[in-house]
């Protein structure tokens, strides 16, 4: 069945890491410069808002799932009707405007994922209201500068807790009120509208347009004070009836069924939200991630929204689990090795041998049917984003059975570029999306305008001003190139390139990103800016500790031991070597500082999207820097 030259295809196989990328097989010579229009697709009008498209979707489908809301008792869900959902969203924006909101006030929003969540962000929009979240981590701080900034008017938190911070947090008497979810909230909001009548409601969505005020976003931010991106209706129904239109499978069929466990308060979730519900398919909330798993096996979606790290997390613990014998791990990594290489010979022009299709049928039975079964056995597509996924790993998944579609975008212009089913590059985050202008400058940089694209920062002109080119084009700060079939790829911030002291310039996502894949690290950060080679400060997985130090046989230890064991450093060391084998000998991480602190949003570390904060690791840890290079970078010859 394997072929004559190797009877025991799980013999003598090579260790398996994910922690280091294949060298790409892009045609030499990437543009450095290139512009490039998208058509618009989909036929729209200065009407279609965001209440228009709940009102689209019940007019095609009244009697149809859009809801499926988890009981609370139980792992059954409860299905809501796309004309049961517009009636409560009716209800709660009659409420609204009974407490006295006006058209144009703005709302918060404290909360993890949820049905509710879902309702008052389409309350809000019918009533003429501008929503504005709050991340449910958010300190007393930011909050303070969020509702003064955006001039909140009322606030929805989704604990009691919540609601006490947000009252010591806001001057007095600028809120209307603070309500609570788990203190009847929605109740509260509804009562409000029992003397307000419908067309009240309905007078305010008829004053809407595409260029109407939705939401103001603040960036969770990696520097200073995080900026209001302002966001209209037509940013999010200018691209969602697009994106029906190119990537129809996601959305755009009445089995498709999108389970949402990432933040809504971030702008990724808020727009998938969207597209399913201007859809065809069913939406699910789950709001605490510790029930993920039964959420999934019980919800059965065909389509699941991820950042890397989350299946950077779902391969280690696969990889954790095998280790804990010789027989497990030589499958485990045999099968990974067939998963990756049948996904590579998928785009070759003779696809997979006949002994590879062979393998690849045995490894589904080993592996790749029971990591299906942990995501509910449904899942068809994974929508990555967030950061880059990279490309042994994009292989290995989709070589299990999965669409891997990643894509590119930030808070000010939602998605510049994906995968789709059937434009799709693994190692890339896709060709520029349609509707968008899309260019990469003479420096480098990543360019876009179109309907997506913000209308600025809100209270900051200059902020505004310098985010836009002179001609139009927002600029991302993001370095990217594009090769010549028209994906792109992101090679780092401008802002965070590193210049050595021998001017090499380096991005250190290069080598960051691979490392992130290994089982024992959970964070990377390069290091040496004006400094005479590389460094990277890692940070240790606790979570997957344990398990690794039981499988190499290695007593229990916390975070502080393992940081100076040597067999801990040694493996750390063998990660290094393979990602430096993709860079440049100046490129290359010379030495490490294995650090027992991690990075999370509770240290400040953190941005609430997992990004790391740059500034304030490399603040926190200077002396940690100094140390792997013998004195500050001033003070050096």
């Amino acid at each position: 069945m394997f072929g004559s030259k190797n009877p025991d295809p799980i013999a003598e196989v090579e260790e398996t890491n994910l922690d280091s990328s294949a060298q790409s097989q892009e045609k030499p010579g990437e543009t450095e410069v290139f512009e490039w229009h998208g058509p618009v697709m989909a036929k729209t009008d200065s009407s279609m808002t965001l209440p228009w498209l709940l009102a689209d979707r019940v007019s095609r489908a009244a009697h149809f799932t859009l809801i499926e809301v988890k009981n609370s008792l139980g792992r059954g869900w409860r299905r809501v009707t796309a004309e049961e959902f517009a009636a409560d969203v009716m209800t709660t924006a009659r409420g609204l405007v009974g407490l006295g909101l006006a058209p144009g006030d703005s709302i918060g929003i404290m909360a993890h994922t949820s049905y509710e969540w879902t309702l008052l962000d389409f309350a809000s929009w019918s009533a003429g209201l501008v929503v504005v979240p709050i991340y449910e981590t958010s300190s007393s701080e930011q909050i303070s500068w969020i509702a003064t900034n955006s001039n909140l008017r009322l606030v929805v938190t989704e604990t009691d807790a919540m609601r006490r911070l947000v009252h010591s947090s806001v001057p007095e008497g600028q809120l209307l009120d603070v309500l609570a979810l788990d203190d009847s909230g929605i109740v509260r909001i509804k009562e409000a509208g029992r003397e307000v009548a419908e067309a009240a409601v309905e007078e305010r969505t008829a004053s809407l347009n595409t260029d109407s005020l939705a939401t103001i976003i603040y960036t969770s931010g990696t520097t200073g004070r995080p900026k209001g991106v302002e966001l209209t209706h037509g940013n999010f129904t200018i691209l969602a009836l697009n994106g029906h239109e190119w990537m129809p499978e996601i959305s755009n069929t009445k089995d498709s069924r999108l389970l949402l466990f990432l933040p809504l308060a971030h702008v990724y979730a808020r727009f998938l939200e969207v597209f399913q519900i201007s859809g065809e398919g069913v939406l699910g909330h789950t709001p605490n991630v510790k029930s993920l798993l039964d959420d999934l096996a019980t919800f059965r979606p065909t389509c699941l929204l991820a950042v890397p790290r989350v299946l950077e997390k779902i391969y280690n613990s696969a990889d954790a689990k095998a280790s804990s014998s010789k027989t497990k791990s030589r499958i485990f990594r045999w099968a990974v090795r067939v998963a990756i290489d049948y996904s590579q010979a998928l785009d070759t022009e003779n696809g997979p041998t006949k002994t590879l299709r062979s393998q690849h049928l045995l490894a589904d039975r080993l592996l790749y049917s029971n990591l299906r079964s942990l995501l509910g056995g449904n899942v068809k597509y994974v929508i990555s984003g967030g950061g880059p996924l990279g490309l042994r790993l994009g292989h290995f998944f989709r070589g299990v059975g999965l669409n891997i579609l990643e894509g590119y975008g930030l808070t000010e212009c939602l998605i510049a570029s994906v995968n789709t089913v059937r434009l799709t590059k693994i190692g890339t985050i896709g060709p520029p999306i349609s509707t968008l202008g899309f260019r990469i400058s003479d420096e480098g940089e990543i360019q876009i305008s179109g309907p997506s694209v913000m209308r600025g920062y809100h209270n900051n002109p200059e902020a505004t001003k310098d985010a836009f080119t002179e001609d139009g084009w927002f600029r991302t700060g993001d370095i990217g190139s594009v090769d010549f079939n028209g994906y792109v790829k992101i090679t780092g911030r401008a802002k965070e390139l590193i210049v050595t002291a021998g001017g090499k310039n380096v991005a250190p996502a290069v080598l960051e990103d691979p490392l992130r894949g290994h089982p024992l690290i959970s964070q990377v950060v390069v290091v040496g800016d004006k400094r005479p080679f590389i460094a990277a400060l890692i940070t240790l997985d606790a979570e997957m500790l344990p398990l690794w130090l039981t499988n190499h046989g290695l007593p229990h230890m916390d975070v502080a031991q393992a940081a100076r064991h040597p067999e801990v450093i040694a493996a750390l060391e063998r990660a290094v070597e393979r990602a430096n084998s993709q860079v440049s000998r100046a490129e290359s991480i010379r030495k490490i500082k294995v650090l027992v602190t991690d990075f999370t949003e509770d240290n400040g570390m953190l941005t609430p999207s997992m990004k790391v904060k740059r500034p304030q690791v490399l603040a926190a840890f200077k002396s940690e820097i100094d140390e792997i290079y013998g004195g500050p970078a001033e003070h050096r010859r």
